[in-house]
């Protein structure tokens, strides 16, 4: 079937045409305005494609419960012209179609899921590390919801003792978003992550807390895998640093025997930066099919 899916970043939207074996026919890029400039551009370009239904990865936080009057709402977001949208509303009344909804990470999570490294495994976490810090969690083949969606990425961290930078995030300072995600590096070391590549102390810190971040996640979760993704991580120097430091943290609480090599436990994105908008089709496919 033809499904429509929408990866609604902070930055551009991207919408695509696939079907449900994950391939993409086609996608455009649409920068992230106000949403009386974005959406009318949105529904003009799926009402085109005749669709059967549309899946959405959104930027949050937002309303997740469809008991809820504000179910489909995008909802606390600091993207002031975003808060309190009613975007699958708006999408399903201009389209007709089913519409499925998530975060973009847990959307990304359900590409890896259903398409990805992750397919072998019934639960799985995966952790993007860009602009912000997001976390998509999958137990027993379904995505974590509970009162909203988890927001690991503002699990407060324990301040590395060499660090004294105060840290990025409005809300807690040294959450993991605020002292690891792209704004953070660039904030602490006076450089976008990119003109870093060659400091080996700025990698260094930064494992150290996305390693002692996935060691909650592990004690909390249990995941059969983990999954990095995001821009930060295309330093792909970052993931024997994580592993070592994973490795130094659990500090033998939890035998690694468990885990397994953690070469392929703790991986990085797979279908080359394409999991979040995959996941999109996916959770368009499943709202088709819902009963």
């Amino acid at each position: 079937m033809r499904i429509g899916a929408l990866e609604a970043g902070g930055t551009k939207m991207v919408c695509a045409v696939g079907d449900e074996s994950g391939e993409i026919f086609e996608r455009i890029s649409i920068p992230t305005e106000s949403p009386e400039i974005t959406m009318p551009k949105i529904k003009d370009y799926f009402k085109k494609k005749n669709i059967e239904a549309l899946g959405i990865g959104c930027f949050g936080p937002i309303n997740l419960n469809k008991k809820s009057e504000t179910y489909g709402y995008i909802t606390s977001t600091p993207k002031l012209a975003w808060r309190n949208y009613n975007i699958v509303g708006a999408l399903k009344e201009a389209l007709g179609v089913p519409v499925g909804f998530d975060t973009d990470v847990n959307g990304s999570m359900l590409g890896e899921a259903i398409y990805g490294c992750a397919k072998d495994v019934d639960n799985a976490i995966y952790i993007t590390v860009g602009t912000g810090v997001g976390l998509g969690v999958y137990i027993n083949k379904q995505l974590l919801h509970g009162a909203m969606h988890p927001e690991a990425g503002h699990i407060l961290m324990a301040r590395h003792a060499s660090d004294a930078y105060a840290g990025k995030c409005p809300y807690h300072k040294t959450c993991l978003e605020g002292l690891a995600a792209g704004p953070a590096i660039e904030e602490r070391w006076g450089k976008k992550g990119v003109e870093l590549q060659d400091r080996d102390e700025v990698w260094k810190l930064e494992a150290h807390y996305i390693a002692q971040a996935i060691v909650n996640y592990i004690y909390v979760y249990s995941p059969q895998k983990i999954i990095l993704g995001g821009g930060v991580m295309h330093q792909e120097q970052l993931f024997p640093m994580i592993r070592k430091e994973v490795e130094k943290l659990n500090n033998g609480y939890i035998s690694l025997d468990v885990l397994g090599n953690l070469d392929k436990y703790i991986v990085p994105a797979s279908l080359n930066d394409n999991q979040g908008i995959m996941g999109a089709i996916a959770l368009g496919y499943q709202a088709a099919n819902e009963k």
